[in-house]
């Protein structure tokens, strides 16, 4: 004789809690071992209870604890939890957002302060006015400098763009803001501060196309000073400063100090409202 799975009359008068869940509680007969338990169980109970709750798990344990092998009688229990429905494909026109402040790598030749200098026993320790990794090589000298962590903010804008605005017109707009550091401010950053990496694109159906694009902002500074005699500098964000060096001979000691300084535009600049993003 089959298994067969019977539902227990006390089972629905205490199915349904207070956290959207439910239990059904069943006996079990003709079942030779748990497989056979587990199928007539399975085969009995609605796969959804309540018009919002789906089985979760499921439990069968045999009546004759004391000999199982040998029991052809069964309790099943099923639990029921509610089905949290989640969107996981974008809709046309929707947009995500990432960021990353980890900050990037800029070679530098002037140290915002020396705090110490330590000389050898009989020697005195050269003023360089700040300059890194002053070396001699003959009777030049070169300031080689290091590399630092600067400030930047990386950020990627994900848009879901109708595919009838994805034309030529519209590929060749972006590309040619690529590069460009903002006219106007954008997302929060002052003029100058945020640089266009570029963007990248696929379509998804017919219906739309899936585009990533890329920024990293670096903040805009005032007040700059490069050793103690040069003082005031501004720098927008995406602009570059250099320092040109000069020899002087200090107690006959000739040393590296700096002469003037540099804030050089390396960007073009454009509104970046020509990206549509709104």
């Amino acid at each position: 004789m089959a298994a067969t799975a019977i539902e227990l009359v006390t089972s629905r008068a205490v199915t349904r809690g207070e956290s959207d869940s439910a239990t059904l509680t069943y006996f079990i007969e003709n079942a030779a071992d748990h497989d056979e338990a587990q199928t007539a169980l399975l085969a009995a109970a609605p796969a959804t209870f309540d018009t919002d709750l789906t089985i979760e798990s499921w439990t069968v344990e045999p009546l004759d604890s004391d000999n199982p092998t040998l029991s052809l009688r069964w309790n099943g229990t099923v639990n029921y939890a509610k089905t949290t429905s989640t969107k996981t494909t974008p809709e046309t026109g929707e947009s995500s957002f990432s960021f990353d402040t980890s900050g990037g790598s800029v070679h530098i030749t002037q140290s915002e302060a020396t705090v110490q200098t330590y000389a050898a026993s009989g020697e005195t320790a050269p003023n360089f006015n700040g300059a890194i990794g002053v070396e001699r090589s003959s009777n030049e000298q070169t300031v080689t400098g290091c590399d630092i962590t600067s400030p930047v903010y990386q950020f990627a804008e994900t848009h879901y763009v109708a595919a009838a605005t994805v034309n030529d017109s519209y590929k060749g707009n972006i590309f040619s803001l690529t590069g460009k550091v903002n006219s106007d401010t954008f997302r929060g950053c002052d003029p100058g501060e945020c640089l266009f990496l570029g963007a990248s694109g696929s379509k998804r159906s017919d219906a739309d196309w899936e585009i990533t694009f890329r920024f990293a902002a670096s903040p805009n500074r005032t007040g700059l000073s490069i050793g103690t005699a040069i003082t005031g500098i501004a720098k927008k964000g995406w602009e570059y400063l250099w320092v040109l060096y000069k020899e002087k001979d200090v107690s006959g000691v000739i040393t590296k100090t700096p002469q003037a300084a540099y804030v050089e535009q390396v960007y073009e600049t454009a509104a970046f409202s020509g990206l549509g993003l709104g």
